[in-house]
């Protein structure tokens, strides 16, 4: 696990009375792979202590993924469901990590390639002191199956994301991340990238404002109904990347407003 950036005190974010991790799960046209998914979510946080809320972000998918979402919600009161027109995974995390109400924002794939059991690497007290903490497949301790072609162009996008100057990360475009409430509310307001690019963005953006930044290692599974485009998918992520240093230079991401103290 590597750690950036200043500590800060969870203090402002632990629940009072209300929830304690919010489980956002972006979903286009996920029909197939939702209902095992939130079967195995929404049986795993009945066996834990702490309050927890689920919400699926329906964004543009053309088959029954917003209804499945809706049968478990019918039943699963700790589940909602978002339904957004638009198309685009960063617009549907950021709209989930905006509307959620927990102390601790977790971003979770579909398809958990990464066991949910392995959600609690991200949350206090297995993890303290840290705001941003981000599922890496490599980080050391983890462990991955994945095909030799996907890893190497995975690590190439990463050497092109060091270059925008996430030089400590490892890997930024892992799935599943958790953020403290309050830095999901303050990163999430100016974030702007819909597509898939928007962890590189986030993560630029926590880098600038000083957050604290931990790579968990964890268990991850390639999922051979993927919704990635290989090569497509990768160079448009490329061309965000672009954009997100001309937005920087810009100072599209500048905090105009007095820091929050803890």
């Amino acid at each position: 696990m590597e750690t950036s950036g200043p500590s800060n005190t969870l203090s402002r974010d632990k629940p009072l009375g209300g929830v304690f991790l919010s489980i956002i799960i972006p979903a286009h046209n996920e029909e197939r792979r939702l209902p095992a998914t939130m079967e195995a979510v929404l049986a795993f946080l009945a066996t834990q202590p702490y309050t927890a809320e689920v919400l699926v972000v329906e964004n543009g998918s053309c088959d029954r993924t917003a209804e499945v979402a809706e049968g478990f919600a019918a039943r699963a009161g700790n589940l909602r469901v978002i339904r957004e027109a638009r198309r685009g995974k960063g617009l549907a995390v950021r709209r989930g990590m905006r509307e959620a109400a927990g102390a601790f924002r977790f971003l979770c794939d579909a398809d958990l390639s990464m066991p949910i059991e392995q959600v609690n690497r991200f949350l206090p007290p297995l993890l303290e002191g840290v705001d941003v903490a981000i599922g890496s497949r490599e980080a050391a301790g983890s462990e991955v199956i994945d095909s030799p072609m996907r890893r190497r162009i995975g690590r190439m996008f990463n050497l092109l994301v060091r270059m925008l100057g996430l030089t400590s990360l490892h890997d930024t475009q892992c799935g599943f991340k958790c953020f403290r409430a309050s830095v999901a509310e303050d990163l999430f307001a100016c974030q702007r990238l819909d597509g898939m690019a928007f962890d590189a963005e986030v993560l630029f953006i926590a880098q600038r404002r000083g957050y604290r930044l931990a790579e968990v290692p964890i268990t991850w599974r390639i999922d051979t109904d993927s919704r990635v485009k290989l090569f497509q998918d990768s160079l448009n992520m490329a061309k965000d990347l672009l954009a997100i240093r001309w937005n920087g230079w810009r100072g599209c991401y500048e905090d105009r407003t007095p820091p929050r103290r803890d």
